[in-house]
């Protein structure tokens, strides 16, 4: 009753539609009720009259019960099947909406390919108990306790009492197994889980795979997770076999003690051979509810194992919470004394961080890897909570800012850039839906990847392939940031979002992007001819700022900046004259 609980909510909503359609399985049930009555008084009459006309009156009952019960079946299908489809629906949508709102942390913890399974195999398993479920449990019980009914007040309730002696036993097989079968579906969720998440990794890291001749590796860890996967899944049908067995045996145990019980009943006058066949037609009846009974036990287990799942996740609080109701007036970004630590690390990635940047003004970040620059800019965007310091937007906390408000002020483009699997325009127009062609021409034109789609035998109609697989890293970036462009956000974040570019290339977007006098630019770079020209530039180390100025006051004040730029001046000179 665990997942009937959980589902509460959603009965309540579709109260009227499940109403109804139990109403249609209970005239089902009656109508099948009084189909082995008619046979039975039919064959009665038979042997009693040789008349056929009362006979033919039962027939024509049977064509008529007959055409009710195929319309009613149809109708009760159509509703409670159709409404369990809603239900998937809606647990889909709001297994995505819990996704879309968690912040970094969750993502730290929960893999994708776990994350997919339970949208998948986990939510179908729920769908199925909210549809063949109710039916198997509602009309299998209906069923059972009519066939009773008819046996024990209609027949015989001697011979009903004595044929019913194997179903406790019944009863006792079932509830073993499905107290098995719930364990065992949970570890095959989980394994499936984990045969989902190798698959992912496997399929999108399959360049590495490839460069590293490692796919007889890849291919054995896969084996082996496989090999657990489908072990668990046999061991869950190896118990669900036992449910046939099972009835099996309590039904053909109580169809003997039937025929002895009822054969002697019939030899001593106290039961005649139509209430014996009607008898044995009621029994038969009680293999669907046994089935059913079984079914039940099967899909409920696997539907608790699910929604278990599931509602760990769903029931999971936002990490960032989105509590601010207030707007900015501006977009200047103030940083007073940052101090941050990633969970569970006592080594702080952030330590007493404090800058201004001023509207349309350009902040240069540069630093050793691990310096924590791409903190830096997540903590900006709220991807992470503040621990320590103050983050204000506007004058305004970022913490009472909406999340939806805050992030749309910033277009940002990390080094790993994103595309989707569609094309070349599609991919530059998410960032403004609306935008039209020529407005997706022009920010390709600043990103300078224009010429290069238009060398494309397609265009800008060229698929992209998954995560942009068919393009150069260059072409990726430049396309991330042409993305980022046409967004027209008061603020624009590069995470060194240059690196794969050339120098002449980096060089000319950083041109065009200097035009865009509407916009604050915020660009990490590990190549210092990217923010050379910037208002300010921070340079970080081990999370602090240890140095701060403009380019020619950095070059000379002999620290790390001045150092790092005159090797890379040496390192660019030798290559040109290579």
């Amino acid at each position: 009753m665990q997942l009937f609980r959980h589902l509460g909510w959603f009965f309540r909503r579709y109260w009227f539609t499940y109403s109804l359609a139990l109403l249609m399985l209970m005239l089902v049930a009656g109508i099948n009720m009084a189909v082995p009555w008619f046979i039975g008084q039919a064959i009665d009459h038979m042997l009693e009259t040789r008349e056929l006309t009362k006979a033919e009156f039962y027939l024509g009952g049977l064509a008529i019960a007959s055409l009710a019960v195929y319309f009613l079946r149809y109708g009760w299908r159509r509703m409670l099947f159709g409404t369990s489809y809603k239900l998937g629906n809606i647990l889909r949508q709001r297994f995505y909406q819990r996704l879309t709102k968690q912040g970094q942390a969750f993502y730290n913890i929960h893999s994708t390919g776990d994350l997919m399974a339970r949208a998948t195999n986990d939510i179908d398993a729920v769908e199925v108990a909210a549809g063949e479920g109710i039916l198997s449990g509602f009309d299998g019980l209906l069923t059972f306790i009519l066939v009773l009914i008819m046996m024990f007040l209609f027949i015989d309730w001697k011979l009903a009492a004595l044929a019913i002696l194997p179903f406790p036993f019944m009863g006792y097989g079932f509830y073993r197994l499905s107290n098995r079968i719930h364990h065992q579906f949970k570890d095959t969720l989980d394994r499936f889980s984990s045969l989902n998440e190798q698959t992912q990794q496997a399929i999108s890291g399959v360049r590495m795979i490839k460069s590293m001749g490692r796919e007889s590796i890849e291919s054995e860890q896969f084996d082996r997770i496989a090999e657990k996967a489908a072990s668990s899944t046999y061991k869950v049908q190896r118990s669900e076999a036992m449910f046939d067995p099972i009835i099996q045996l309590s039904l053909g145990s109580a169809l003997l003690i039937a025929l002895l019980a009822g054969g002697w009943q019939i030899h001593v006058g106290n039961l005649t051979v139509g209430q014996l066949t009607s008898f044995t037609m009621y029994l038969s009846e009680l293999i669907w509810p046994m089935y059913a009974f079984g079914w039940l036990m099967n899909i409920l287990q696997r539907g608790n194992a699910a929604i278990g799942r599931l509602e760990q996740l769903l029931n999971l609080p936002d990490s960032i919470a989105d509590n601010g109701r207030e707007q900015t007036h501006g977009y200047d970004i103030t940083v007073n004394h940052l101090t941050f630590h990633y969970p569970d690390t006592e080594q702080a990635a952030l330590s007493q961080v404090s800058f201004e940047l001023k509207q349309q003004q350009v902040l240069g970040i540069a630093g050793a890897t691990g310096s924590g620059k791409s903190t830096l800019l997540q903590l900006l965007m709220r991807y992470w909570d503040t621990q320590e310091g103050d983050i204000l937007l506007g004058s305004k906390a970022i913490q009472h800012i909406p999340l939806d408000t805050l992030r749309s002020h910033y277009a940002y483009v990390p080094q790993d850039a994103f595309l989707f699997s569609t094309s070349i325009m599609e991919n530059i127009r998410m960032g403004r839906p609306d935008a039209c062609d020529e407005e997706v021409y022009e920010a390709a034109r600043l990103a300078s990847v224009d010429a290069d789609i238009r060398q494309f035998p397609e265009g800008y109609q060229t698929l992209v392939g998954e995560r942009g697989v068919t393009l150069s890293g260059g072409q990726r970036q430049r396309l991330s940031i042409a993305r980022a462009l046409i967004s027209q956000a008061p603020i624009l974040i590069l995470d060194d979002a240059l690196s794969a570019v050339d120098i002449h290339t980096e060089k000319e977007i950083i041109e065009h992007l200097a035009q865009r006098t509407e916009q604050s630019l915020i660009i990490v770079s590990h190549r210092l001819s990217a923010i050379e020209q910037a208002d300010t530039i921070l340079v970080l180390a081990h999370g602090e700022v240890i140095e701060r100025g403009n380019h020619q006051q950095l070059i000379n004040s002999d620290g790390w900046y001045s150092r790092m730029a005159a090797y890379q001046q040496m390192a660019l000179a030798m290559e040109e004259a290579s």
